[in-house]
């Protein structure tokens, strides 16, 4: 999703996409201000048990934008990305993550996967793929 889509999140799920009611009450009690961060989506999906990528669905047809991406890819204030280029310096980080990569990229999963192996912060990796010049690519969520 990107500030064009805003207010048009929805149209990309087509007319048939809808909302579990459960699902769209337990946003509603954490939303604000029209947003959400990231940690607090993932929260109502563990709180529900169901996947990261339906709350994103749910967020998309309640026009409810993420903030404060977990990778700190978008969503933060004044840019929109907080995460700042740093070489690995786990050994073996930089080759795991090429290891990782699909068609180039690493996807979001495999992103919080490698951070949960190496024992280091979620940002770290994406750090780590910003001065690899390695871009990233399928949000759990469906924000990018």
């Amino acid at each position: 999703m990107t500030r064009e889509d805003e207010g048009n999140f929805s149209q990309k799920h087509g007319p048939d996409a809808r909302l579990e009611p459960a699902v769209k009450e337990k946003i509603e009690k954490k939303v604000k201000n029209g947003q959400m961060a990231c940690a607090v989506a993932f929260q109502i999906a563990e709180e529900l048990e169901i996947s990261a990528a339906q709350i994103g669905v749910a967020l998309d047809l309640m026009e409810i934008k993420l903030m404060k991406c977990q990778l700190g890819l978008f969503g933060y204030q004044p840019g929109e990305k907080t995460v700042k280029p740093k070489k690995p310096e786990a050994p073996g980080l930089a080759e795991a993550i090429e290891a990782a990569l699909v068609d180039g990229k690493l996807s979001c999963r495999n992103a919080w996967d490698l951070a949960h192996k190496f024992k280091v912060r979620k940002m770290t990796i994406s750090a780590a793929c910003d001065a690899l010049k390695i871009k990233m690519n399928s949000c759990q969520l469906g924000a990018f």
